[in-house]
């Protein structure tokens, strides 16, 4: 008789995940970035600061995206008038993220003097903050819009839903580097919670809110990226009084759509005269993704309008 076959421990890192507290009327969604958030953020030569904040896109835009109840896309970007001219996150459905930021590295420098970490409000300045849901082609995207508010991307994301959707919203975001194989790699983390709307199965949902409020300023950026706690070990560690139930994972994989396809349309899209002016002098148009520093090489008759 052969031994049973062990059951793979459940993953911990690249993941996001729902969550109830209890009967409560609270739920919410935790996401743990690993070697994925490490492979998006090392792609650029970032300085410290625009890693972080690219970090706290990556997390916030998998916490929202995996509410989506259709296949689609989530859109963060965040722009303005800082060091940071913007940041930007992509996810999809299907758990694949992507993430770019556009940046002055001299104004990055000057804007770091005197802070330990210049957050998002110091980086981006005056500007905006932007959620933009993608049904596919065959429907209108929504996009909802809100001043820059506060100094991280969490309270933008809280500013955000309160304006947006009127829902109540705490949202928290840590980035980090851990050293794993004697080597400092990336780290990201967050946890979003929202109350639901009370009605007459919930009951009055006030009392139940500032309780869960109460437990969930208790989380500390080192635990939402320590890679020795598990989501479910935080999680009840934060809420194990009122109970709560931890759903399936949803894994998530960096991930970029460029194709030679699309660089190809891009290009084609331009004038005879603007290709011309790409040539370089091995003959060839190079055109590099921002988002993951891949490099195509076009040959110039080989593109169509």
């Amino acid at each position: 008789m052969t031994e049973p076959t062990p059951l793979a421990p459940p993953p911990t890192d690249d993941l996001v995940a729902a969550f109830q507290i209890g009967e409560r009327p609270v739920r919410g969604r935790i996401a743990r970035l690993g070697p994925m958030v490490d492979e998006i953020l090392t792609r650029h030569d970032y300085p410290e600061p625009v890693a972080n904040l690219l970090g706290e896109a990556c997390a916030l835009t998998a916490l929202v995206g995996a509410s989506l109840k259709f296949d689609g896309r989530l859109i963060l970007q965040a722009q303005g008038d800082g060091p940071v001219a913007y940041v930007v996150a992509d996810y999809d459905t299907e758990g694949f993220l992507r993430g770019y930021c556009r940046f002055d590295a001299e104004r990055v420098a000057e804007a770091s003097k005197g802070f330990t970490r210049p957050g998002a409000k110091s980086l981006l300045g005056q500007g905006v903050f932007i959620m933009t849901i993608d049904q596919g082609a065959d429907m209108e995207r929504y996009q909802g819009v809100t001043p820059i508010e506060g100094e991280t991307l969490a309270l933008c994301a809280e500013h955000y839903f309160a304006q947006s959707e009127q829902t109540p919203t705490r949202v928290r975001l840590a980035v980090g580097q851990a050293t794993t194989d004697a080597e400092p790699k990336w780290r990201a983390g967050g946890i979003l919670m929202q109350n639901i709307a009370g009605d007459e199965a919930r009951g009055e949902t006030r009392e139940a809110w500032r309780t869960a409020q109460a437990l969930f300023e208790t989380v500390g950026e080192d635990e939402l990226i320590d890679p020795t706690i598990a989501p479910e070990q935080l999680l009840w560690r934060l809420f194990h009084e009122e109970g709560v139930r931890l759903f399936q994972p949803k894994a998530l994989h960096a991930f970029c759509r460029c194709s030679m396809e699309r660089i190809e349309s891009v290009v084609g899209s331009f004038t005879p005269e603007e290709r011309a002016e790409m040539v370089e002098a091995d003959g060839k148009i190079h055109v590099t993704c921002e988002y993951c520093s891949r490099t195509y090489e076009l040959e110039p008759g080989a593109v169509e309008p």
